[in-house]
């Protein structure tokens, strides 16, 4: 747990962080939604103000006054104990409140929680909430970067959010693949560091013997799945994934054209050469289960990749594994609305380890379990393979 001084310092960080990414953008920008899983950036802005605003200066804030009466209708997410809420299809009819009004509100509650911090002496119970909302935040930058690709990566001009993000690092390095013995290994988040209560229940867990590889598929690797019809090949895939790429007419991994028969991709910098050497990205489950299928192997589970994980480079793609998002053993919700966080979300998805070149400083470690539907490609996700 971070002392109070350094939780002051990872909130202005984090509130700053925020609004760097957004700076980038015209304001048109910010009220963009092109499909329900993508959110207008102007909301991503509110919902991690309001955050702070619900469950910290409301509760532990004496007499803090609301700087609006609708923020919690307007920014609340998926929060039910907390009341009403605009729904998430709705988010981008928001013209109103305005983008300078939520800056306003951004800087209204940032004030008030420095404040907060400075002024009073907090025990535990609130410092613990206001490392979670920084987390939280952490996890809404990423989301605004993913976002935001999609709204510009949508847009017929495909025009370019800035020159500095860099999103296709070259694993330089020949494949190799490691070994991992069979055994049983410790699983789950063992630091008093920050976590979520997701990677909690610390339990053990029997391996059998695999190697993996130690860099994630490629471009150029998945180039020749297409070319060899692997989204042609109904063998390859899960039931329910043929009929997605069927009725989607899914044929190459978003972000992806051809133009005057040459590979493109769509990057935050603008339309690219597709870079046949970086590391395939905008991977749906299903279409990374198909690929390891094609090529006789499969996807490591999410324990294979923690205790491998020391041994490979990882945090360029969020990592598909063959596991399914459940609790682990002696997983315990935490009590109130924050028990909303991860629980309520433990089914029908799959897990994703490792972090992307999205994912904010000081938001990734070993044990992190990010999750998502099987079908959905707009965040950095990769694979490597197991066999």
């Amino acid at each position: 747990m971070l002392s109070q001084q350094d939780l002051l310092q990872l909130f202005k960080e984090t509130r700053a962080d925020s609004e760097r990414i957004c700076s980038f953008l015209e304001t048109e920008d910010y009220v963009v939604q092109p499909v329900e899983n993508v959110s207008p950036p102007k909301w991503h802005l509110g919902h991690t103000t309001w955050f702070f605003e619900e469950f910290v200066l409301k509760k532990y804030s004496p007499g803090h006054e609301l700087y609006d009466k609708n923020t919690a209708y307007v920014f609340n997410s998926y929060y039910e104990s907390v009341g009403e809420k605009v729904i998430r299809t709705n988010r981008g009819n928001l013209s109103r409140p305005t983008v300078a009004w939520i800056y306003e509100f951004r800087k209204y509650v940032t004030t008030k929680m420095i404040d907060l911090l400075t002024r009073n002496k907090l025990d535990q119970e609130p410092l613990k909430v206001v490392e979670i909302g920084c987390h939280h935040e952490k996890q809404h930058q990423e989301l605004l970067y993913t976002d935001i690709k999609y709204i510009l990566g949508n847009n017929p001009l495909s025009p370019k959010y800035n020159d500095e993000f860099k999103e296709n690092r070259i694993q330089d390095f020949e494949r190799e693949w490691i070994t991992v013995e069979e055994g049983v290994y410790e699983i789950g988040h063992k630091s008093d560091d920050f976590c979520y209560d997701n990677e909690l229940g610390l339990h053990k867990k029997y391996l059998c013997g695999f190697s993996i590889s130690n860099k994630l598929v490629t471009n150029g690797e998945f180039l020749e799945f297409i070319e060899a019809g692997g989204y042609k090949d109904v063998l390859l895939w899960h039931a329910e994934a043929w009929d997605w790429i069927q009725q989607n007419e899914i044929n190459k991994p978003a972000y992806w054209h051809k133009v005057n028969n040459s590979w493109k991709q769509y990057t935050l910098n603008g339309l690219q050469d597709l870079n046949p050497d970086a590391p395939v990205t905008h991977i749906s489950y299903y279409e990374a289960f198909a690929f390891a299928q094609w090529k006789g192997m499969r996807l490591p589970t999410e324990e294979e990749w923690e205790i491998a994980q020391e041994k490979f480079e990882w945090g360029s793609r969020w990592e598909w594994t063959e596991s399914a998002y459940s609790p682990y053993p002696n997983y315990k919700k935490p009590e109130g609305a924050l028990g909303e966080y991860n629980g309520k979300f433990m089914v029908n998805q799959k897990v994703l380890r490792g972090a992307s070149v999205a994912t904010s400083r000081h938001h990734s470690r070993s044990t992190y379990r990010n999750f998502f539907h099987p079908q959905l490609r707009w965040q950095f996700t990769g694979f490597r393979l197991v066999k």
